[in-house]
């Protein structure tokens, strides 16, 4: 029998997406499929514990743009993640944006950790935030991320060494089908677009590969 990923699937409400909770309640768990519900596209469809559709990724197959972004169950853009080209081998930055305001600074660059790459230490990409952030202020502290995205293994520490989401293997669907459990206190949200930009680093083979061609 084929497990059942996608099991409420239905017309979405405005507000609908997970947001940090407060630091006395549950982590959150996502079930995250490498898949748009869209014909004829790439891309991410996310849903919370209860089945509920709650984040999108669509992307069309002719669609080169070096970019992705984040949507709410209704379709409304929450984040931007956008590849910026750097001279220098293993040097390119993901630069995540509010929105679909890449005018603006961006909230965090997303890069590969140089040591992973060789073979060496535990990194594997460090997230760091931006000054000049929207609003006037700069974003929160940054993070590294640890283990492997390929075995669907890994963790978001924080500035202090806690780890504030993970990304977990989910039984018995493979490799396409995987759980974020995102800590109480932290961005859901911004949880996932480091998802999206270890998806470009690391992801064999990318659903999402015309976006980092």
């Amino acid at each position: 029998m084929t497990a059942k990923v996608h099991p409420n699937v239905a017309v979405p409400t405005l507000g609908q997406q997970p947001a940090a909770a407060p630091a006395d309640e549950e982590p959150v768990t996502l079930t995250v499929w490498r898949k748009s519900l869209l014909f004829n596209c790439r891309g991410f469809t996310v849903f919370d514990a209860s089945g509920n559709l709650v984040y999108r990724v669509d992307s069309y197959a002719s669609d080169s743009r070096a970019e992705v972004v984040l949507m709410d169950a209704a379709g409304r853009a929450l984040l931007t993640v956008r590849r910026r080209k750097v001279i220098g081998l293993g040097a390119d930055q993901w630069l995540v944006y509010p929105g679909e305001e890449t005018r603006l600074p961006p909230l965090y660059a997303v890069k590969r950790a140089a040591q992973y790459m060789r073979g060496a230490g535990k990194s594997m990409a460090h997230v760091a935030p931006c000054s000049g952030a929207a609003g006037g202020k700069q974003a929160g502290g940054g993070y590294e991320v640890e283990g492997s995205y390929l075995r669907r293994c890994c963790t978001v520490y924080d500035a202090r060494r806690r780890a504030v989401a993970e990304v977990r293997p989910k039984e018995a669907v493979g490799s396409d089908v995987f759980r974020l459990v995102v800590q109480p206190g932290t961005e859901v949200s911004l949880a996932m677009a480091v998802v999206l930009a270890l998806d470009q680093m690391f992801g064999k083979p990318s659903l999402l590969r015309s976006w980092s061609s």
